[in-house]
């Protein structure tokens, strides 16, 4: 009974956080609509850099990142390439909010999207095509771009905590023309979309710990899924990376890079390891080109590899030489964990 009575407190008590948090969300989105797109992001960007520099949360992880992936740079350069990601973090949650109640034009004058052509051409031919992404610029209007570009978008993410939040931004990607797989039903649903030439959308960057393999991201060992590879290299279709950066005008430039496929005649093992160390490469290239719209606040380096091989990893393949290739369980799991890392707030691009 008394356990009974506590559970239902705790569920009220949830309920009552949710409704205030969705309160405060609604109330930020107002916000953005009374000041305009300029000034509300001024002032997003504000409260992200005070957050860095009085508050201080998670800047010791964020510059640690930085001098990780940066080890040429100096101090200031570091710390300046912090605050410029935390003031993006800010800028960039107001146009979630914003993306909330735009609508398909407003998407289309907002974006410019380059290599559009290949997607295109690879849903036409009816194979789909697997695209994926890292926690760079903005993930949730790419996505929104290509699919109000007439692209059949169907994007992996994980339910939200707050159920209100999670319905509002849910909303708004089906208005926008895409479609959300939820995590634990990833594999089937995927396998699903590309069967139907739709292009299946992931968001993969993040540590994968002891589930992942370890290809190099910024000259380092990084535990990644291979979830995104193995779907590529199980169906044939063509997988891309793709990144969608913030110009200095307020808008995104979208660019789609399709990656080759190892050749078939490899060990299937070491095509999903080089199809995944190939994507990272290319994420990392992208980073590179806009550090401070990256999100170093994760510990991409958090799982560190096991045993003198994979330490002295190389770029040329997996440690320990020919890899395992994934079962069809590994594939359920890889590509059903891919969104982990975000909270779901974001499909592929």
């Amino acid at each position: 009974m008394a356990s009974s009575v506590g559970e239902r407190l705790t569920r009220l008590r949830r309920s009552v956080q949710h409704r205030a948090e969705y309160a405060l969300v609604l109330l930020a989105r107002e916000l953005d609509r009374a000041l305009g797109p300029r000034r509300s992001g001024a002032l997003a960007a504000a409260l992200g850099r005070f957050v860095y520099r009085r508050l201080g949360i998670r800047s010791a992880v964020v510059e640690s990142q930085l001098r990780r992936a940066f080890p040429e740079r100096d101090e200031d350069w570091i710390r300046a390439t912090a605050s410029g990601a935390y003031e993006h973090l800010g800028r960039e949650g107001m146009m979630l909010l914003r993306l909330s109640r735009l609508g398909r034009e407003d998407v289309l004058a907002a974006t410019e999207v380059e290599g559009l052509d290949a997607m295109r051409a690879a849903v036409e031919a009816g194979t789909g095509a697997v695209l994926v992404t890292g926690h760079l610029g903005n993930w949730e209007i790419g996505g929104a771009s290509l699919a109000a570009r007439g692209i059949p978008m169907d994007v992996v993410a994980q339910r939200q905590a707050n159920p209100l939040f999670d319905r509002l931004i849910n909303d708004a990607r089906a208005r926008l023309g895409m479609t959300v797989i939820r995590r634990g039903a990833a594999t089937r649903e995927s396998l699903r979309s590309l069967r139907r030439g739709h292009v299946i959308a992931l968001v993969a960057d993040q540590d994968a710990r002891h589930r992942g393999v370890f290809v190099p991201f910024f000259g380092r060992p990084a535990s990644t899924y291979r979830g995104p590879a193995v779907l590529a290299l199980r169906t044939g279709a063509p997988v891309f990376i793709g990144t969608a950066v913030r110009r200095d005008d307020g808008g995104y430039h979208v660019r789609l890079r399709r990656i080759p496929t190892p050749p078939a005649g490899k060990d299937p093992g070491q095509r999903e390891w080089e199809l995944t160390a190939s994507l990272a490469a290319a994420l990392e290239a992208a980073v590179r080109e806009a550090p401070e719209q990256y999100l170093w606040h994760h510990r991409r380096w958090k799982t560190e590899p096991a045993g003198p091989a994979a330490e002295s990893m190389q770029a040329s393949g997996p440690p320990g030489g020919p890899m395992e290739p994934s079962t069809d369980g590994g594939v359920r799991e890889r590509i059903g964990d891919t969104d982990r890392g975000n909270g779901g707030t974001g499909p592929a691009v």
